[in-house]
């Protein structure tokens, strides 16, 4: 986010420390109305590495319960293939390629909760080969 909106991929660090500064992080996204959440609550890797073909979802999120929580949201963006397919799932919508998107429209407890335009974009893991400079840059064009 910080090379994205701030051409600094250092903007969200503390300066000579490891770590975020995630008061910074809550007031940006905030202030730009940017909500994160996972698409699984219980997760079970199966191999010691990072990869989503190797992660089993044991409990996905209710992403239907947590949108009627936040009547706003109007864009559902994902990160990686797992999260993708849980969308598609979910909504039973085709997931879209890489950078691209669909518009979806959903019901829950018997109402038409919203239309959502549904993203995938890149995967942010640094073992996603793709240049952080290429990732930010479909990043760009998405906000």
């Amino acid at each position: 986010m910080g090379l994205i909106h701030f051409c600094d991929k250092e903007h969200f660090c503390v300066p000579g420390e490891k770590r975020f500064d995630e008061a910074a992080i809550r007031e940006f996204c905030t202030r730009e109305g940017l909500a994160f959440y996972d698409t699984a609550c219980e997760v079970r890797r199966l191999k010691d590495n990072a990869s989503d073909a190797f992660l089993e979802v044991v409990t996905p999120t209710d992403i239907l319960a947590l949108l009627t929580q936040i009547p706003s949201c109007h864009v559902l963006v994902t990160t990686g293939e797992k999260a993708s397919t849980i969308v598609s799932q979910t909504f039973g919508c085709p997931v879209p390629p890489v950078g691209g998107h669909v518009v979806i429209s959903t019901k829950a407890e018997d109402r038409v909760v919203k239309s959502l335009t549904f993203y995938r974009m890149p995967s942010t893991s640094r073992a996603y080969p793709l240049p952080l400079e290429k990732k930010a840059e479909a990043y760009r064009q998405l906000f």
